[in-house]
């Protein structure tokens, strides 16, 4: 009777896949072996795996270019990171080593942009679209980019306001775009975005505040989908209302040449994850094609902002259980070492689903049970995996330590769970480490962040020194320590 752990997901799910191997009974990510990791650095342990985000650059741009080149699409094609993914200095360095560009969300991005700048990492070239409603920082800081010689920057129009607010600071002649504010999905508590400007209203705002404004040109019109793109109904049909609102300024506004098309694409949840992404580019790419052939107008350039795609795929973080609960004569609860709340605040807030997989183990008899954090709080647990009615994991044994991994966790956990800040019931930040690869492919770890202790947390909370004298110091960086280990 098959009943070891590596059965079970034999029978459930293709295995071995491209980034998950087995090595016996210890569990490999991207050829790191994940036990030896934990063994030199403890648990709770995160960390950032920087080739993943190149990785997953250059797929899209391929895609992207296979498609243009199959439908002879005569506009270019640009790649935008969307920062409020992970505003960390590494992963934008990692992602801009790509030629791509940057699309910002508030003021303080723009001061991320000056950094960049400022060591040669991006220049004038690069594109910087601007969402987000603007208030009076962002739109200063804007306005001192663009001054200072960057015209590339571009500000997407979120309200009637915003063009007379930025001419305001901006001393030159500028370019903008107008997020058009799409409709939601049906199950959506909402029937319209709050972000941008109606479909209907588009064109009469174009016509009253940009047409005969000698300062202002119209050079994109984007187009966001809160749930991603996804190859269903309700996709489709945005973009095509989309498309409609594209043509007919077009028609009227010369220097709109530009379509970006947002909305990200989804990042693996699951083993058994499904998506056919070369497909949907083609889709996306032949739809605009014959929609502007039809109208006889130039085909635009596209713009995509990619985040969760960007980095998600690329972080992961690993605990340990220590100590099973029997609640009752149906529900184990095996206790992490951390709390999900605070390290994985996504499952808590929006019931969001990571790939969950022992770390070792594989080969011991499994059985069902439930996940429970630290926290003194009824909604730290995590109780199902994707495509599953509950999670299955090696027996707990006492005298046999047993430790999980979540993975392509990369994207927004960081910054939701407020890096290096208080956490809930003070249960302290891990360890952050990140993983990169040297010229011949060897795997390099830098430690990016100590755990917090006492000392960091109550000097936040304003306890002066901290407890018993204990120093609180700000988490700050240590790749320069140039750690390595031989775990790949």
């Amino acid at each position: 009777m098959k009943t070891k752990y590596s059965d079970l997901i034999d029978q459930t799910y293709h295995f071995p896949q491209e980034e998950f191997t087995l090595d016996g009974e210890r569990l490999r990510f991207h050829d790191i072996d994940l036990s030896a990791l934990v063994a030199q650095y403890g648990s709770p342990l995160k960390f950032t795996y920087l080739p993943k985000i190149s990785e997953n650059i250059h797929r899209a741009k391929g895609w992207f270019a296979q498609a243009l080149e199959k439908h002879g699409y005569k506009g270019k094609y640009k790649y935008c990171y969307c920062t409020k993914s992970s505003h960390f200095k590494h992963v934008l360095e990692e992602a801009l080593k790509n030629d791509v560009h940057i699309e910002t969300s508030s003021a303080f991005d723009i001061n991320i942009v000056e950094e960049l700048k400022a060591s040669g990492t991006i220049t004038d070239s690069t594109y910087v679209i601007c969402n987000g409603f603007k208030r009076e920082q962002y739109v200063e800081n804007i306005g001192r980019l663009i001054n200072g010689g960057h015209t590339n920057c571009i500000p997407i129009i979120d309200n009637y306001e915003e063009i007379g607010l930025l001419s305001e600071v901006i001393q030159e002649d500028f370019q903008v775009g107008i997020r058009i504010a799409s409709e939601e999905e049906p199950k959506f508590e909402f029937y319209t975005s709050r972000l941008g400007i109606g479909y209907r209203n588009i064109v009469p705002f174009y016509e009253n505040q940009i047409k005969e404004n000698d300062r202002v040109s119209l050079k994109m019109l984007h187009f966001f989908i809160n749930t991603g793109i996804r190859d269903n109904a309700y996709y489709w049909n945005e973009l095509t209302k989309c498309l409609r609102v594209y043509v007919r300024l077009k028609k009227i506004c010369p220097s709109l040449d530009s379509l970006n098309i947002g909305g990200g694409f989804p990042i693996k949840n699951s083993l058994a994850f499904e998506y056919d992404y070369q497909y949907m580019i083609d889709e996306i790419v032949n739809q605009i094609k014959i929609t502007c052939e039809e109208a006889e107008v130039p085909v635009p350039h596209i713009f995509t902002e990619f985040g969760s795609f960007t980095v998600g795929e690329s972080g992961g973080a690993i605990y340990e259980i220590l100590y099973q609960k029997q609640q009752n004569d149906r529900e184990k609860w095996n206790m992490i070492d951390s709390s999900f709340i605070t390290t994985l605040p996504d499952t808590w807030a929006i019931n969001k689903r990571f790939i969950m997989l022992p770390i070792n183990r594989w080969h011991d008899e499994y059985e069902r049970v439930l996940l429970g954090g630290l926290t003194c709080d009824s909604d730290d647990y995590y109780n199902s995996e994707q495509n599953m009615n509950a999670i299955y994991l090696p027996k707990y044994k006492r005298d046999k330590p047993l430790y999980i991994g979540f993975f392509n966790t990369g994207a927004y956990q960081e910054t939701i769970g407020g890096f290096g800040g208080l956490q809930h019931c003070l249960i302290p930040q891990p360890k952050h480490l990140l993983l990169d690869r040297d010229g011949e492919g060897q795997l390099t770890v830098a430690l990016f962040s100590e755990q917090q202790n006492a000392g960091d947390l109550l000097q936040i909370l304003g306890y002066g020194n901290g407890a018993n004298g204990a120093q609180g110091k700000a988490p700050q960086e240590k790749k320069d320590q140039g750690l390595k280990v031989e775990v790949g």
